[in-house]
């Protein structure tokens, strides 16, 4: 089911460091999954895989349940208003998804860092705006 994109398959099989996966390449393995699965089961495998790969690290505090699923919401949900074939033209017609703090616009900084937040989905504390 990912032989068609090895990083895809390689981030299922744990086999990325973490000092070689930054934000952009989260945003195209997440794209590539919500490809191939549904969002409940995205989430699922992508935070499942994600955790295990900031444990693996030493650094499993790293691992931000609130920012994962956040920006799954988000990729998903210009991936069913925007229908790109690729990741490459999905990338360019939603530049602020390669954002690290696109969250910024729903999120307070307070929010976020909480231990909460880092635990389990917090709901956004703030409406739509521009960025802080």
């Amino acid at each position: 089911m990912t032989a068609d994109c090895p990083e895809l398959a390689r981030f299922m099989r744990g086999e990325i460091v973490p000092s070689e996966f930054p934000h952009r390449e989260h945003v195209h393995v997440a794209f590539e999954m919500l490809k191939r699965y549904d969002f409940p089961e995205t989430v699922l495998l992508f935070s499942r895989t994600l955790r295990a790969m900031a444990q693996k690290a030493g650094r499993p505090a790293a691992f931000h349940q609130t920012v994962t699923i956040a920006f799954l919401s988000l990729i998903a949900e210009r991936m069913e208003c925007g229908g790109a074939a690729d990741f490459t033209a999905f990338a360019a017609a939603n530049p602020e998804l390669l954002e690290k703090t696109l969250l910024s616009r729903w999120y307070g900084a307070e929010r976020l860092a909480s231990a909460a937040a880092r635990r389990t989905f917090l709901l956004p504390d703030s409406a739509p705006g521009p960025a802080r």
